[in-house]
């Protein structure tokens, strides 16, 4: 999908980081753009940056995890647009601990973000970009840690893993159909955004009980939180997802040389040889 000028884009995940940075350069591209995101007044400050850009831009609010929120944003960006051309699945959340120890609210919440916030959007939007007809994109952030794996992060790995898996089958679907929707996993290596600090948009219902923290998870998710804070910009993942969109390439990944693309490699190679896990950190 290549003309973008006058198009509509929607953004999941919206008020801060890469859905921040894809809603600007989506803008940037000429694309009316919604917005949407659970956190309200980081939401409503998105919107008076893409406005004062001179982007025409809505803001919804969203619960990702939800099929009937999403649904309703579909809904929103019709009344107001009449068409969507571009979803963005991009919200996401992260919890770490041991396997055995971490509450299933981690993980229930983990993948009703990761993963079902893609399966919803998907939902929501496919049916629209088919009843169109219409030259249409699928935008899902996955993560490079799709590809790969680590202790103490188990909720993340498999969502990520999940949320890939799920992209290449719809591309696939698309594909064999002839429809003119192309779909791109973006699979970012560190990125500076606030995903260390996601407790905060947690729900109240799949919060953490009086559990104590174990070492594990206390040194994971500090060591998330110090990580990030060096990532790369968001604005080079916006980017890399823009030009593969463009490209009609469905892998959007860390370049060549990043570590996570060497772990990346050494996962497939370990998988090829049937050898036994080992640490790619």
């Amino acid at each position: 999908m290549k003309d973008l000028r006058g198009k509509v884009a929607v953004v999941t995940g919206a008020a801060s980081g890469i859905g921040r940075a894809l809603a600007q350069r989506l803008g940037a591209e000429g694309m009316r753009v919604v917005i949407a995101d659970v956190e309200q007044e980081a939401l409503r400050g998105a919107l008076r940056e893409l406005t004062s850009a001179g982007v025409d831009a809505r803001a919804v609010r969203c619960d990702v995890s939800s099929q009937d929120s999403v649904t309703a944003l579909a809904e929103k960006t019709l009344e107001a647009f009449g068409k969507a051309h571009v979803i963005c699945n991009n919200a996401g959340v992260f919890a770490g601990g041991l396997t055995w120890e971490a509450p299933l609210s981690d993980y229930e919440w983990v993948m009703g973000v990761n993963v079902y916030g893609v399966l919803h959007g998907i939902r929501a939007f496919v049916p629209i970009f088919l009843r169109q007809g219409e030259p249409a994109h699928v935008i899902n952030t996955v993560s490079m840690a799709g590809f790969t794996y680590g202790p103490t992060s188990s909720a993340y790995f498999m969502s990520k893993h999940a949320a890939l898996a799920l992209s290449e089958s719809l591309y696939l679907e698309l594909k064999n159909r002839g429809a003119p929707v192309g779909v791109t996993a973006v699979c970012p290596e560190l990125v500076a955004t606030r995903i260390g600090h996601a407790e905060r948009n947690r729900p109240l219902h799949l919060k953490r009980g009086d559990e104590p923290a174990s070492p594990e998870r206390d040194a994971v998710e500090n060591a998330i939180k110090t990580a990030i804070a060096t990532g790369i910009s968001p604005d080079a993942i916006a980017e890399r997802a823009v030009n593969a969109m463009k490209e009609d390439r469905f892998y959007a990944l860390a370049p060549e040389g990043d570590a996570w693309r060497r772990m990346c490699n050494a996962r497939l190679e370990l998988v090829r040889t049937a050898s036994n896990p080992q640490m790619l950190f």
